[in-house]
């Protein structure tokens, strides 16, 4: 009797631990996001609103607006991301439509193709529409007077860029459909135009919206190729680093970086708006659509993508080519100069052995992060009641905030000297926690799209067997997940590999990512080897998605060998 009476009381204490457990992650996860994403962008609010003297003044508001050329800057960066979405939006909607609502062959294969963007920084495109536009382009005549080295440049890359995100987004939107609609609309006997702007068009409004806002937010904030291909045309982004690393102005920095963030932050308000007024596609009684063959459809669009495809692999193939040139153009002969001697020579090829590293410690941190804050999230209770609402809060704002106004803040907060974490400035670390933070949104969304498919009752079935919630989640909702979760991590480590807005001011001569070494080779007139640092980065994102593939195929067929039995 002693005996059990003894442990009983271990039992009840084992049990209060297991129950406050996910609260005190919860709040771990809270912190984490505080001192890494709302300190950071506070202290930038705050420095815009300072004199050098630290008092509340409009003084570097009035001087940002009295410097020759800014206003023309933030008038240059709003009308090109209108044109590049007015363009960009269109391009991507005929696209999907071609892939989710006809009846072309190889629709998997143009779907890869047109996310093919999304494997290299944006770079690729700058780099590549030089070489077909340029003073020594290819197709520099089709221009005529005109040169690729201003808006024209900055928009043609920045459509390429921003296609994938477009693309994505819209090939959703119109994946389901209620068949009903297109019957009744044949019954009626209705035109193929008036079925498409009566019926397809309505259905995927709020996609044509989402989509626009994220190709103008991308246009607003992106910062590599109108670096590399803008000239003198002045954009915000441009002047952001202007002049934080070449006038080390900090104070105007944050100005510039508070007045970008303005209107990426409005078109997620706006794009926030117009979901919560979303309406479900697809009711209980809905009839799936298949489409039918139709030659005067199909034919023309398979043409559509044939066309779009051949643009977008003559992108990446003539990066790919001027990296294998030996000087362009007067000696085309084919070499690998520009990988062995070219990056060697520039020091850079250390740059892409820190970017690898880079991105597998993001893959590797930010996934078990991310998942496990989506699951205490979505799937624990108890704690205080304003906890998971300003966490969820918190797990939105980085889709809102751009890369540059993240390292923006990250300098101010991080490099102040009474910052105990000054530390972290310039190390991998810190480039580490910003890629995670600034790509945390898409990540979580992901895992709590992925959680919110299980239903609760396995839960409560484990809660009445007395099974821990950790064995729950290890033996059933993280198999489950297990898509989600690679999907998670591909993605950490395709955008760690890409980005340069949001390490371009974090790094150190020993932390260089490769992104970045792209830039300055661009800026020292080595184009062939930055291409050939481009098209590494590419081929190393494709290997690394053929292996994700691969892995993702095994272990769906181990642990979730359920879904192959059929009734």
């Amino acid at each position: 009797m002693t005996q059990v009476a003894s442990v009983a009381p271990a039992r009840r204490g084992g049990s209060r631990w297991a129950d406050h457990l996910p609260v005190w992650l919860l709040s771990v996860a809270a912190l984490v996001l505080c001192v890494f994403l709302l300190l950071p962008i506070g202290t930038l609010l705050v420095e815009s609103f300072q004199d050098d003297l630290g008092q509340f003044s409009l003084i570097r508001f009035r001087e940002f607006a009295a410097t020759r050329g800014m206003l023309t800057a933030v008038w240059n960066t709003l009308w090109v991301a209108a044109v590049v979405t007015l363009i960009t939006v269109p391009l991507a909607f005929l696209y999907a439509y071609a892939v989710q609502r006809a009846c072309i062959p190889l629709t998997g294969l143009w779907r890869i193709v047109g996310l093919s963007a999304l494997l290299g920084p944006s770079l690729v495109g700058a780099i590549s529409f030089i070489q077909w536009f340029g003073t020594q382009g290819v197709l520099k005549s089709w221009l005529g007077d005109n040169s690729v080295y201003g808006p024209i440049g900055i928009i043609l890359a920045t459509v390429y860029a921003s296609f994938p995100h477009a693309l994505m987004i819209l090939v959703v939107a119109l994946a389901t459909a209620d068949g009903r609609l297109f019957e009744a609309a044949d019954a009626l006997s209705a035109s193929r135009w008036r079925k498409f702007r009566t019926v397809t068009l309505p259905g995927a409004r709020y996609g044509l919206i989402s989509a626009a806002l994220v190709v103008f937010s991308y246009s607003v904030s992106e910062f590599g190729i109108p670096k590399v291909i803008g000239g003198n045309f002045q954009v915000l982004a441009v002047e952001i680093y202007v002049q934080v690393v070449g006038q080390q102005n900090f104070g105007r920095g944050a100005v510039v970086a508070l007045l970008l963030l303005v209107p990426v932050l409005v078109a997620f308000v706006v794009d926030w708006q117009v979901q919560r007024k979303q309406q479900a596609s697809l009711t209980a009684r809905a009839v799936p659509y298949r489409p039918k063959p139709d030659w005067r459809r199909d034919w023309p669009l398979l043409l559509y993508c044939g066309l779009m495809a051949i643009a977008m692999l003559g992108v990446i193939g003539m990066a790919a080519y001027t990296s294998l040139v030996s000087f362009w153009p007067y000696n085309l002969e084919l070499s690998f100069k520009h990988y062995t001697f070219g990056l060697a020579e520039a020091g850079v090829l250390d740059a892409y052995l820190n970017s690898l590293k880079i991105s597998l410690l993001t893959a590797a941190v930010g996934t078990p992060f991310i998942f496990i804050t989506a699951y205490l999230v979505e799937k624990t209770q108890g704690g205080p009641g304003w906890l998971r609402p300003v966490l969820q809060a918190m797990t939105a704002l980085p889709m809102g905030v751009p890369g540059l106004v993240l390292g923006i803040g990250y300098i101010l907060f991080f490099n102040h000297p009474d910052n105990p974490l000054n530390d972290l400035y310039r190390t991998l670390t810190i480039i580490v926690v910003a890629n995670i933070v600034h790509y945390y949104t898409s990540c979580h969304l992901t895992a709590l799209t992925s959680l919110k498919s299980i239903d609760r009752e396995f839960e409560a079935v484990s809660a009445s067997l007395k099974v821990p919630q950790y064995m729950t989640f290890w033996r059933v909702t993280l198999p489950v997940c297990l898509p989600a979760v690679l999907d998670i991590s591909r993605y950490l480590f395709i955008n760690a590999m890409t980005t340069i807005s949001a390490v371009v001011f974090l790094y150190s001569p020993q932390t260089l990512p490769a992104s970045v070494s792209i830039l300055n080779l661009d800026e020292a007139g080595e184009l062939g080897p930055a291409a050939a640092m481009a098209t590494l980065i590419v081929l190393t994102c494709l290997v690394v998605s053929v292996l994700y593939a691969i892995a993702g195929h095994f272990l769906l067929r181990r642990h979730q060998a359920w879904r192959q039995f059929k009734r």
